[in-house]
C-alpha cells in the first residue's frame, strides 16, 4: 500500500468533526430557549441544516472505517480476526448504549424506566456493525464481488421504501425490540433507515480499498463526490417526481415529498469531498486523537448533558432555558471539556483500567471475610428458625 493511503487521516478528521458537531448540536438543541428556535431566522436555519448533516456523516464514517479495517487483512471469512473483534465491538456498543440510559435511583427502587429501552446512536451503530459482518460473511461464502453489491443494495432498499415502513409501529413486537425499528415510542434513531448510511459507508470503503493504489485516486474521488452530492441535493427530488409521473408509482412521489435521506446522502458526499480536498491540512495530532476517541467522548457527553445513571445532568437543570449567547458559549466549553476529558482518559486508559482491576481485587479481599462471616450468621439463624418449627431433622 502506498504511503498516502497507509493512514486515512481525512477519515479521522471527519470523525472528529462529526463528534464535535454532535456535541454542540445536542447542547444547543437541548438547552436553548424555545423562544429563539425561529425557523424564519437565517442563522438558526443554517445551524439547524448543518446539525442535520452530523448523524448521516457519523453513521457513514463509522461504516467506512469499520469495513476498511475488516477487509484490508489477508484472512477471509471467520478466519479474519476482525470478525470476532467486530462482533465484540458491536455487542459492546449495544451494552454501553443501554448502560448510559440506566438510572440507578430507579433500579434501587426496583423500577426500570421506559427511557431505558429507547434506542440511540450507539445501539444503531452497534447493530449496524453486526449487520455489516453478516453481509461480509455471506458475500465471502458465495461471491467476493457480491459484497459491494449487497452493501449498496441494502442502502437503496432502505432509502427507497422508507415512506412505507416509516408508518409501521411494529406493535406485534415487544417494545424493547420495536424501538429498534420505529420512533413511535420515543427512540431517537432506529436501525431502519440509519443502517443504510452505515452500509453505504461500507460500500465506499470497498471501492476505496479496491482503487487505493490508483494514481489519481483522490482527484477522481473528490470530483465524483462533488458531482454526486450536488445531484442528490438539488435534483433527486425532481428525479423521483419524474419517475412517479412516468411509472405512476406513488412511492416515488412519497419519497420526493420527504426526500431527507437522499438529500442528506448528498450532504455526506460533499463533506467527504471537502475533507479529501483538504486532507493535507488535517494531520494535527490532537484532531486525529479526537477522531480516534469518539466513543469515550460520546459517553462523557451523555453523562454530563443527560445525567446518565443519576439523571442529574445539564439537561435537567437548564432544559430550554439558555439565551443564544449562553448556549453558544456553553457549547464551546462543553465540547472542550468532553474532548479534553476523553483524551486524558485515552492517554491514561491502561493505568486507569489497571487501577480499577487492582481496586476491585482489593475490595473483594477485604469483603470476603465479612461475606463468609455473614454466611455463617445467616445459616445459623435459618437453622434456629427451622428447628423452632420442627423442620430440622435430628440425628
Amino acid at each position: 500500500m502506498e504511503k498516502k493511503t497507509a493512514r486515512l487521516f481525512f477519515i479521522d478528521a471527519m470523525r472528529a468533526w462529526a463528534i464535535l458537531m454532535m456535541l454542540q448540536g445536542h447542547f444547543i438543541d437541548g438547552l436553548l430557549d424555545v423562544a429563539f428556535k425561529d425557523n424564519t431566522n437565517t442563522t438558526y436555519t443554517i445551524w439547524k441544516y448543518f446539525r442535520g448533516i452530523t448523524a448521516p456523516v457519523f453513521f457513514t464514517v463509522s461504516g467506512f472505517i469499520f469495513t476498511y479495517l475488516l477487509i484490508k487483512v489477508p484472512q477471509k471469512g471467520w478466519q479474519n480476526p476482525r470478525v470476532l473483534k467486530g462482533i465484540k465491538r458491536g455487542l459492546q456498543l449495544l451494552f454501553i448504549g443501554y448502560l448510559l440510559r440506566a438510572n440507578l435511583f430507579g433500579i434501587l427502587k426496583g423500577e426500570i424506566y421506559d427511557a431505558f429501552f429507547l434506542v440511540d446512536v450507539l445501539h444503531c451503530i452497534g447493530l449496524s456493525l453486526l449487520g455489516i459482518i453478516g453481509i461480509y460473511l455471506l458475500a465471502q461464502k458465495t461471491n467476493k464481488a457480491l459484497l459491494s453489491t449487497l452493501l449498496l443494495g441494502v442502502t437503496v432498499l432502505l432509502f427507497l421504501f422508507e415512506p412505507l415502513y416509516e408508518k409501521w409501529t411494529f406493535g406485534f413486537l415487544p417494545q424493547a425490540l420495536a424501538n429498534f425499528l420505529t420512533r413511535a415510542n420515543g427512540s431517537v434513531f432506529t436501525i431502519i433507515p440509519w443502517f443504510g448510511y452505515t452500509t453505504f459507508g461500507a460500500f465506499l470503503s470497498v471501492l476505496f480499498t479496491r482503487y487505493k493504489n490508483h494514481k489519481f485516486l483522490y482527484e477522481y474521488a473528490i470530483l465524483l463526490s462533488l458531482l454526486t452530492g450536488i445531484v442528490l441535493i438539488f435534483f433527486s427530488s425532481d428525479l423521483f417526481l419524474g419517475l412517479s409521473d412516468l411509472t405512476g408509482a406513488t412511492l416515488f412521489e412519497a419519497i420526493a415529498m420527504n426526500n431527507y435521506l437522499f438529500i442528506r446522502l448528498g450532504d455526506v458526499f460533499l463533506v467527504f469531498a471537502v475533507f479529501m480536498l483538504f486532507r493535507g491540512l488535517m494531520t494535527h495530532p490532537t484532531l486525529l486523537k479526537i477522531g480516534q476517541s469518539t466513543l469515550s467522548i460520546y459517553i462523557i457527553h451523555f453523562i454530563i448533558l443527560y445525567g446518565s445513571f443519576t439523571g442529574l445532568g445539564l439537561y435537567k437543570f437548564f432544559h430550554h432555558q439558555l439565551s443564544p449567547m449562553m448556549a453558544i458559549s456553553g457549547a464551546i466549553v462543553f465540547m472542550t471539556v468532553c474532548a479534553f476529558t476523553a483524551l486524558q482518559y485515552e492517554k491514561n486508559k491502561v493505568m486507569i483500567k489497571s487501577g480499577i482491576s487492582i481496586g476491585t481485587k482489593q475490595l473483594y479481599r477485604n469483603l470476603q471475610p465479612w461475606y463468609l462471616f455473614s454466611q455463617k450468621l445467616i445459616k445459623g439463624y435459618l437453622s434456629k428458625v427451622l428447628r423452632s418449627v420442627g423442620r430440622t431433622k435430628t440425628n
